[in-house]
């Protein structure tokens, strides 16, 4: 797993812990999933998951799991929104939460994420502080290839699937 990455994880695990048990129930876990656009009931992510709460390695294979996803299929952008190709039903799935999750991020539906969207939704999630702002810019980027200082779609797929190096 990417360092950068590793360490969002944590932090988001931590924020999502409220309790402080080291664990998150799948109450936790459901709830940030329902913040980014993504719906299961409680029973069909415990299902899922297959158990009632996760520690943070287990977090981390979870997360894994959910951001795999195969290389063949492609994202087009449609009445300001990212329409995911249809290919195998998995990677369909997938991509769609990709989609969901993109959509989320980008506030304005111009099909870009910038830092300052970043940092808006990290804070309505309640993961983003005065030390982490400096990190938006930073994140965006790290995976910024065309270099315009936003994420477009498939740069949002990669930082998402980045998960081994």
């Amino acid at each position: 797993m990417c360092p950068l990455i590793t360490r969002d994880l944590h932090r988001i695990f931590q924020k999502l812990d409220k309790n402080g048990d080291g664990l998150l129930s799948i109450g936790e876990l459901n709830w940030l999933l329902e913040k980014i656009g993504v719906h299961f009931s409680p029973e069909e992510l415990e299902g899922s998951v297959g158990k009632s709460s996760l520690d943070f390695n287990e977090f981390l294979l979870f997360y894994d799991s959910i951001t795999e996803c195969s290389y063949g299929a492609g994202g087009e952008e449609e009445e300001d929104e990212v329409v995911v190709e249809e290919e195998e039903e998995g990677s369909n799935k997938e991509l769609e939460d990709l989609a969901k999750a993109f959509n989320v991020f980008d506030i304005n539906g111009d099909g870009f994420i910038s830092s300052e969207e970043l940092q808006s939704v990290l804070a309505r999630l309640g993961l983003w502080d005065e030390m982490s702002g400096k990190d938006c810019t930073s994140m965006i980027c790290a995976f910024d290839t065309n270099l315009d200082g936003v994420l477009d779609f498939e740069e949002f797929k990669n930082m998402m699937l980045q998960t081994s190096s």
